[in-house]
């Protein structure tokens, strides 16, 4: 039952997130052999100017062993 959270910063439109969350779910489905039904896509918008507080603070480094590919700025 994978479950797969995106933090992206406002702006995309609908239909770019649905391509993005149909994408995800070949790549889940694929790598892991989930069946899609199992699989579900959420996406959060978040202001440019809330991203270090709401995302790079505490999901990326108040959490380093979640991250699997780490990016490469520091907004800091």
């Amino acid at each position: 039952m994978p479950h797969v959270v995106v933090k992206l910063y406002s702006g995309r439109s609908a239909q770019q997130k649905q391509a993005l969350a149909h994408a995800i779910t070949r790549a889940v489905t694929s790598t892991l052999g989930s069946g899609e039904e199992s699989v579900s896509v959420g996406i959060e918008d978040v202001a440019p100017q809330d991203w270090a507080s709401r995302v790079y603070g505490p999901d990326i480094v108040g959490k380093p062993e979640t991250i699997f590919k780490q990016p490469g700025y520091d907004p800091r």
